[in-house]
């Protein structure tokens, strides 16, 4: 969600830079910022909370006094680690003042860090709650203290960090030059090209921000490290060696702009889970503590004490992140927990008092059923919190609380982004309620928590390669009929694979338990049924492979999601895609990848429409 924007050149950078942050202001945001090395060698920095106009209303009252400079940066932040402070936001400063950051990512390993920063004598305080700040103070240690360029700084600070980075960075060391770097493919960094000869050259976090200025453009890939000054831009891999970067021409309109070189928006959004994610993620973990951080639910512990009951309203794809929570808060708050349609919870007189909590799960915050389910918990005096992806809807007005996803705009209807974003936000908010009502213990929260950190990383790897669908969708796409089995907390996300495939392709398929299998599926099952498997190593594995295993004694063709490392299932499945290993209850995160690249490759393979599917709205406000 967060945006950057860096610029060296002959002109002033503040104009260019705030351009940039506001053409990214479609991500969302809740603070920016900006740095400007001006020709004193200083580094002057401006911070604002809110909107970016409130930055440019304090740099105009400078009257012409403010940062001055042809070398600067600046970035739009979503509060994560640490509350939308001016303190918190971007960019940030090493404690000597010799080196100013930006970052978008989950530093996993901050805390380490830190500690190994003290143990190794650079004991500095910190002035911020972020992770960022350690790669501050990681850089100007390495610069002041050992001596290495900016360049040779960075790429030691990418060797030590755990997690997801795009960074920029600048020094007043080395004052003509930016360097910026990307580990893993969560955050994006671009490299954009001035006209020859003008000594202009530009990073930022997506392309509409440099796009009136460039369409020449380089991007780079995870472990990457650019330098870029006025005479020239000069990449490194991960090792330090100089690596040459294709440079491509960016011939496209404002709207193909926002697709980022993919064929389509929902393909876009796929390969934007690893970002979103993390911004849903990053600072509502408190790995310090130990504990979940949801600043928007503004309840009293004696009345989390006295919740007895949840209820949960969702309607299509945010149903099934519901069902997945089921599983989630029993097991962790072990609270009785109740999912509902919100088209059905409406016309019925359900059961709420004041000691229930209703959790409303919409992507848009519009959706009428999900709406009028929330009026009716408030006229019977329930809690009401909601999870939401539009910060400011209505769904979000009407809550005592909200989880915002902090996906971003999620443009293909089919919802791709926002069904991982909010089980995201519900795995948070299980936990959170478990600590609230003392079930969980403090090694099993902590557990979990390290787990969801990792959760981008392994989303990132699932995405690494998707050849295994085009062979599928060549294979499959004729295909009448589809079946998705999955047992326990995967059931649900059988049944979101399902949708997904008939959302996009109109082929016919249902989900099911797989231990419901015989009571009626299992008459389907013929040579031309392909049948999708969560296989998952966890504690009902045995019972879906027995599924399995009578599939393929009737001739069904299965596709089995796997754990990394079981390969007793390639003997036993047609084909197998595998999974990072990570804590059962967050499995659902991980196999919601390949059902959504699935259904997209068998939609496109029959050339349907998959960013607006017939018939289908993104958010259903009308009955």
């Amino acid at each position: 969600m967060c945006g950057i924007i860096g610029y060296v050149g002959s002109q002033e950078a503040l104009p260019l830079v705030i351009g940039g942050l506001q053409r990214l202001e479609y991500r969302g945001y809740d603070s920016a910022g900006v740095a400007i090395i001006n020709k004193s060698n200083q580094i002057q920095t401006r911070r604002s909370v809110g909107k970016l106009a409130n930055l440019t209303e304090a740099l105009a009252h400078e009257n012409g006094t403010g940062p001055h400079g042809t070398l600067g940066m600046g970035h739009t932040r979503w509060a994560t680690h640490g509350k939308p402070t001016e303190v918190n936001a971007h960019p940030h400063r090493g404690p000597q003042d010799k080196v100013v950051v930006v970052h978008n990512g989950i530093i996993e390993n901050y805390l380490q860090l830190k500690k190994e920063l003290v143990q190794q004598g650079y004991d500095y305080p910190y002035n911020s709650e972020t992770d960022t700040e350690v790669l501050a103070h990681l850089l100007e240690k390495f610069i002041v203290l050992d001596g290495l360029s900016l360049e040779q700084a960075m790429l030691k600070t990418l060797g030590l960090i755990k997690g997801t980075a795009a960074i920029v960075a600048l020094s007043v060391v080395e004052p003509d030059k930016i360097v910026a770097a990307r580990l893993s493919n969560a955050g994006g960094v671009v490299i954009g090209y001035g006209p020859e000869g003008s000594g202009e050259n530009y990073v930022a976090s997506d392309i509409p921000a440099i796009l009136p200025h460039t369409r020449r453009m380089t991007f780079l890939d995870s472990g990457d490290v650019a330098s870029l000054s006025r005479t020239g831009v000069t990449f490194y891999n991960q090792q330090g060696e100089i690596i040459n970067k294709e440079v491509l021409t960016i011939n496209t309109d404002a709207i193909t702009a926002a697709k980022s070189g993919y064929k389509h928006f929902m393909q876009k959004e796929i390969y934007d889970q690893p970002q979103a994610l993390t911004d849903t993620i990053r600072g509502r973990v408190n790995l310090g503590t130990g504990r979940v951080e949801l600043e928007d639910l503004h309840f009293t512990p004696q009345e989390l004490a006295a919740i007895d009951k949840v209820t949960i309203v969702a309607c299509g794809t945010s149903w099934h992140a519901g069902l997945v929570a089921k599983f989630m808060i029993e097991e962790l708050a072990r609270l009785p927990v109740e999912v509902d349609y919100g088209s059905e919870f409406r016309y019925r007189d359900p059961i709420l008092t004041p000691q229930h909590l209703l959790v409303a799960i919409t992507q848009s915050g519009e959706t009428v059923d999900t709406l009028a389910a929330l009026e009716e918990a408030r006229n019977k005096g329930a809690r009401i919190v909601s999870v939401v992806n539009v910060v400011g809807s209505q769904a979000s007005r009407i809550s005592d609380g909200v989880i915002y996803m902090q996906a971003g705009p999620e443009i293909g209807v089919a919802s791709t982004k926002a069904f991982t974003s909010s089980l995201a936000d519900l795995a948070l908010l299980a936990v959170y309620l478990g600590q609230a009502k003392g079930t969980l213990q403090p090694e099993r929260a902590a557990s979990l928590l390290q787990a969801l950190i990792e959760i981008p990383k392994h989303v990132d790897d699932l995405l690494a390669d998707d050849k295994i669908y085009y062979q599928i969708a060549r294979a499959k796409s004729h295909a009448q009929d589809f079946l998705y089995l999955g047992r326990g907390v995967n059931y649900p996300v059988a049944l979101e694979g399902a949708l997904k495939l008939k959302e996009l392709s109109y082929i016919h398929a249902e989900g099911y338990p797989a231990g419901e299998m015989k009571h009626g599926p299992i008459a389907l099952i013929d040579e031309g049924l392909p049948v999708v498997v969560i296989a998952t190593q966890d504690k009902v594995y045995s019972k879906v492979v027995s599924a399995i295993e009578q599939v393929k004694a009737r001739d069904g063709w299965v596709l089995a999601l796997a754990t990394e490392g079981d390969d007793s299932l390639a003997g036993k499945a047609d084909e197998v895609i595998y999974l990072p290993a990570t804590d059962p209850l967050l499995t659902p995160i991980l196999a919601a990848i390949p059902m959504q690249l699935l259904a997209y490759h068998i939609a496109t393979r029959r050339g349907c429409d998959v960013d607006q599917p017939r018939n289908l709205a993104k958010s259903v406000t009308v009955e």
